[in-house]
Order: C-alpha cells, then sequence, then structure tokens
C-alpha cells in the first residue's frame, strides 16, 4: 500500500490544483467535463477559486499527498441538490503510479469522501463516461450500482455518462 496523506487544498495551493488539473486532462481527456486547452486558458484567479472551493459546508476537495510530497490523486464532491438531490462525487483522478487496488490511493480519497457524503445525505452519486472501464470496475468494487440513468456526455454528446450510485448511511 502507498502511504498517502489526505489533505483538503486551500487557495494558496492553486498552482499545485492547477498542475494536478491539467495531469488529469492529459491523462484521461473522456474523464473530465473539460479540455486541456480550456484550463490552461484559466486565469490565476479562477484556479485559486477551483483550489478553495472544497472549503464550503455543501462540498469537499481532497487530494493524496505521497511521501515525497507529490500529489498522486484528487477527489471532490459536491451536494447537488438540483440533479441528483444529495452529494455527488466530481473530479476523480489519481496518478498513475498511484494506480491499482495494492496502492490504495483511490479507495483512501473515497474512503474520505463518502465520510464527507454521510453528513450530506443517504448516498453518493456519480457520473463516469460510459468507456471508462477502468473507473467503472473501480466503483462497481467499491458497492456502487448504475441507477439506469445516462446523461450525454457535454464534449461529445453522442457519448453518455452513467449515473451510478451507492448508500453511505
Amino acid at each position: 500500500m502507498t502511504a498517502v496523506t489526505i489533505i483538503s487544498p486551500a487557495e494558496a495551493d492553486w498552482q499545485r490544483v492547477r498542475d494536478l488539473r491539467l495531469e488529469m486532462l492529459r491523462d484521461t481527456p473522456i474523464a473530465f467535463m473539460e479540455t486541456v486547452e480550456a484550463a490552461e486558458a484559466n486565469s490565476e484567479d479562477v484556479w485559486r477559486m477551483r483550489a478553495d472551493r472544497g472549503n464550503t459546508l455543501d462540498s469537499v476537495q481532497l487530494v493524496a499527498v505521497d511521501a515525497s510530497g507529490r500529489w498522486v490523486g484528487t477527489m471532490s464532491g459536491f451536494v447537488d441538490r438540483l440533479d441528483v438531490g444529495g452529494p455527488l462525487l466530481v473530479g476523480v483522478f489519481v496518478s498513475p503510479a498511484a494506480r491499482g487496488r495494492d496502492a490504495g490511493v483511490a479507495d483512501a480519497l473515497l474512503d474520505a469522501v463518502e465520510h464527507w457524503a454521510r453528513g450530506q445525505g443517504n448516498s453518493l452519486t456519480l457520473h463516469v463516461h460510459e468507456d471508462n472501464d477502468r473507473a467503472i470496475a473501480f466503483y462497481r468494487r467499491r458497492g456502487y450500482d448504475l441507477t439506469g440513468r445516462t446523461i450525454p456526455y457535454n464534449l461529445d454528446p453522442t457519448k453518455n455518462e452513467l449515473e451510478m450510485r451507492r448508500t453511505v448511511a
């Protein structure tokens, strides 16, 4: 198991948040509703806001930091009262070198988000690109089930995001 510390970034971490987001977009472009080009065009003010957006009552943003201080993964959540009626998992990424069940990084991050979600509702919902087999397998292993709902993927409306949900209460 990879030893990681789970932290919540703050506004001052904006450059590291930006660097991790760009790594995410380059590694798995279908997993996020943003292009690398759009992210690179963001101003420092936007990145500062993004770095700090997990610090509200209705949201969480977590980062896994390895023993060397490298940010190797992230997951966030927010209470989506309009669409899913409760906590929604978003922005999930683990760096390639920190992936896998034995590394435990994804599990550590999801454990922390699920802990937060318990205080927000009875279940945690997520949306995953239909072609992201690795992520779907991870969520299934963690007890998430398809709800049957699909959402057109904003960067390619011929593809869908699949909704999955798990009871966390």
